[in-house]
């Protein structure tokens, strides 16, 4: 995805301006934490501060002011944001942005780190998935409602009986996000030096949706042809990323069956902890970690701020920004390997945990010493 920014065209006296929402619950402590870290990086930049989420702002709903920052500075660093689980209330506050800005693809990249307790070594894969259709679209009639009712003896009278009083989620899948989707997942893999990509479905069971699914990215995976392809049901690759990891490289799949294997990929490759993300529209990028708001831990700072590191990493790297990337990444490796300065999630048994600050500072130190070479 061709940045809308690059810090190679900017001038000598120019900052990078960085749209920033630090969200909601740990969100502020750690996209907090992150902007000390990238400040010892050496980067001018203009952090363009807006609230967004359900707790900051109290509304459902993208502000205008946070849309327009977002296309005005072409990238973004996200915290975390809440939506309230349950039957009422409006739709996702994530999907209500992404769908806003035109964001199609979100890549969620795993990898073995040093020093940590995950499962597996040798792993570096990434997910991909459509953030456009699928059942996260929000397509959904609640229990009860005169327009469900109606859609339920429409279904009946189609020879699909569905129980009376049901509430219903929509899945769309269509063959343009599909071949996007693909054509965006192999061109990643490409430029990422992967290897293969693998199709994530349950085409067996879905056979309209993920069918389509299915057929249009072997299509074209078939039309490319430089990049080794295969195919898994949802379920067997489940269990593949739990015992051989390594196996993989790009996994390309729906919305809902990418949210759940990022963060099963997550947990293998040392946990949400240390797991980045990004979100790709044509015109637009939002970086944001996979963890959530985690309310638990909202003003204990003891939330692990190193995913938001290594996001705001990625966004560093799309915008040009590759070796101060690559200092960023290589600080959060080699306080993982040291051991002392980790926070609750990763820190040894009989070990006292770091704070957030702490990580933070600590990352900022070995940023700051590898501006000074």
């Amino acid at each position: 995805m061709a940045p809308t920014v690059n810090v190679m065209d900017l001038g000598p006296d120019d900052p990078l301006h960085i749209a920033l929402f630090p969200g909601d619950g740990i969100g502020p402590e750690v996209i907090a934490a992150t902007e000390t870290v990238i400040d010892a990086v050496g980067l001018s930049v203009v952090w363009e501060r807006h609230a967004l989420g359900a707790t900051a702002t109290g509304s459902d709903s993208p502000p205008r002011e946070v849309l327009d920052a977002v296309r005005r500075a072409g990238v973004a660093l996200k915290g975390p944001v809440s939506t309230v689980a349950g039957r009422s209330g409006g739709r996702s506050l994530n999907v209500a942005l992404r769908q806003a800005l035109g964001i199609f693809a979100q890549v969620r990249p795993c990898r073995s780190r040093p020093g940590t307790l995950a499962a597996s070594a040798g792993v570096d894969l990434a997910v991909i998935r459509d953030t456009t259709e699928d059942l996260y679209a929000g397509v959904e009639f609640p229990a009860g409602a005169p327009e469900t009712e109606a859609l339920i003896e429409t279904m009946t009278a189609l020879g699909r009986e569905v129980e009376a009083g049901s509430a219903i989620g929509i899945k769309p899948v269509s063959e343009a996000a599909c071949r996007r989707l693909m054509e965006f997942a192999m061109g990643y893999a490409r430029r990422g030096g992967y290897q293969k990509v693998t199709i994530a479905h349950k085409a067996t069971a879905m056979r309209a949706t993920d069918g389509l699914f299915l057929e249009v990215a072997r299509e074209v995976a078939a039309a490319e042809g430089d990049l080794e392809c295969d195919d898994r049901q949802i379920d067997a690759l489940c269990a593949d990323l739990v015992r051989r990891p390594e196996a993989f490289g790009v996994v390309a799949t729906l919305n809902m069956y990418g949210d759940l294997l990022s963060d099963l990929a997550a947990a293998v490759t040392g946990g949400v902890g240390l797991a980045p993300g990004a979100n790709y529209g044509d015109n637009v990028a939002v970086f944001e970690a996979v963890h959530g708001t985690a309310p638990r831990l909202a003003g204990a700072h003891r939330a692990n701020p190193m995913a938001m590191v290594l996001t705001a990493a990625l966004l560093l790297r799309h915008v040009g920004a590759t070796e101060q990337a690559g200092r960023l990444e290589s600080a959060v490796d080699a306080v993982l390997d040291a051991g002392t300065t980790l926070t609750y999630d990763l820190v040894p048994a009989g070990q006292q945990p770091a704070s957030t600050e702490d990580v933070a500072e600590a990352l900022a130190t070995i940023v700051e010493q590898g501006t000074a070479r």
